[in-house]
């Protein structure tokens, strides 16, 4: 009896599998192409711009105001202070405090939030779009007339020393501070966290003075995309900010970024792993290399399916999380790989990133595999763009890079007509071992003789 079942258990078994052999899915089709939506552009005298995108059904739009000013506008004494300035100006305007103001953004279904970024000063929210004239007046008035309470400034600057504390307690915020500062010495991209001793000496003058100086009609563009009547939205940007004062020309300081073979380790005792952070200056979005290089990043580390993420995670299990990037800044970027390593493995990981990238150099990739990575980031750059807030983050990329549209709309044509002998010579071309910074936050007494073996003594920095 039990011959007789474990038989036919087989026989249902294979069955099922050929089943399944005769129905697997059918092959994914062609990657369809971004056709970035019909916009209308409304220019004021005064230098300031309205991008309007009539897109979708749902009855909401997606308003961001972005000021083309942060902490790349910042001096090396100032680090964090447009920071402070977006956090102070969400207290409240000349005619309303930061209660009323949440209040009446909540009536319009949405809320006001203000954020800050290496190249930007953004205003945004998402309201019904019944209110969407009415959320531009709001938005100016707290844009163009900001009341900055002193009896807040304390509050806000304790705030921000305990959110600063809270970071620079992590591994990984340690590497990347150690990272920038050396790959960009002499420029605010390499100065990414403040001092409590610079947050505490903030004032009010401050922050007026980098508002004056960085804050106008010029510098600044309105995007408002979803359901919206282009008619009565145009009339309330004119309204609001017509008599705004033009300000300051865009003024992004160029980086000139620092290349060298260097390995820093930061000392943290009994600490069970090590963060690493390896990496270099590469090319920004205005080179016709980018788009391949952005490829060879994705089959190299910057996909969960990457050959340094199988290599040390899943063949190895040195670490649970590795990934590159290829980061883009105005007119650089930089490429690095990062992982959480176990201290014991922290060389050997080293020597498989390395390993990967010169086995990448030396052949090429078979054109399944770069295929399946062409796919994947081929849809990804659709689906991040099916939404209002996608396509405002597009338009503004293109603005800030000073790309044409076809850029984007070129960009799947262009991803698939990557060939496996390109991602080579990205490899060769940009993804240097010999020219990078390594960046180590770990147990020093582990780990020092382990990247010796790999990198030689005469590159550690004490």
């Amino acid at each position: 009896m039990k011959t007789l079942i474990l038989y036919i258990v087989t026989l249902t078994f294979m069955w099922t599998l050929s089943a399944q052999e005769k129905q697997l899915p059918p092959e994914g089709g062609e990657p369809r192409a971004f056709n970035l939506p019909e916009k209308q552009v409304v220019h004021l005298d005064n230098g300031m711009e309205l991008v309007m995108v009539p897109y979708g059904a749902i009855p909401k739009a997606t308003i961001s105001i972005q000021v083309k000013t942060g902490n790349i506008n910042e001096n090396e004494n100032q680090v964090w202070l447009s920071d402070l300035l977006a956090d102070l100006m969400e207290q409240g305007s000349r005619s309303m405090d930061a209660r009323a103001i949440s209040d009446t953004m909540a009536t319009m279904g949405g809320n006001l939030n203000i954020s800050v970024s290496s190249h930007a000063t953004t205003l945004n929210t998402s309201v019904l779009s019944e209110f969407t004239t009415s959320a531009i007046g709001v938005m100016a008035e707290v844009l163009r007339y900001p009341k900055w309470p002193e009896a807040q400034l304390d509050r806000l600057k304790n705030d921000m020393k305990r959110s600063l504390a809270i970071r620079l307690s992590r591994p990984g915020a340690q590497a990347s501070q150690a990272f920038y500062k050396e790959i960009y010495p002499d420029h605010p991209y390499g100065d990414i966290y403040p001092s409590d001793t610079m947050i505490s000496s903030y004032t009010i003058a401050d922050i007026t003075k980098f508002y004056t100086d960085n804050f106008g009609a010029k510098r600044t563009v309105v995007y408002v995309v979803g359901k919206l009547d282009p008619a009565k939205v145009e009339e309330a940007f004119r309204a609001n900010f017509e008599s705004w004062g033009s300000g300051p020309e865009v003024a992004y300081p160029i980086a000139e970024p620092h290349t060298q073979q260097m390995v820093q380790i930061i000392d943290r005792p009994n600490a069970p792993q090590s963060t690493i952070i390896y990496g270099l200056p590469t090319i920004d979005p205005t080179n016709p290399d980018f788009l391949a290089l952005s490829i060879t990043n994705s089959l190299l580390g910057g996909s969960f399916g990457s050959r340094i993420t199988s290599n040390i995670r899943e063949d190895k299990g040195y670490t649970y999380s590795p990934y590159s990037n290829l980061q883009s800044n105005y007119k650089t970027g930089v490429w690095y790989e990062s992982a959480d390593v176990t201290s014991q493995f922290t060389g050997a990981s080293l020597e498989e990133i390395k390993k990967e990238i010169i086995r990448l150099q030396d052949s090429v990739p078979t054109e399944e595999e770069l295929n399946g990575i062409k796919n994947y980031e081929a849809g990804v750059f659709v689906l991040q763009n099916s939404s209002p807030g996608g396509i405002i983050g597009q338009l503004s990329f293109l603005d800030m890079h000073g790309l044409p549209e076809s850029w984007l709309e070129s960009k799947v044509d262009h991803i698939m007509s990557i060939t496996p002998e390109q991602v080579s010579e990205m490899t060769k071309k940009y993804i240097r071992p010999e020219d990078m910074t390594l960046i180590i936050v770990g147990d020093k007494e582990k780990v020092k003789m382990q990247v010796k073996e790999t990198f030689g003594n005469n590159v550690i920095k004490d």
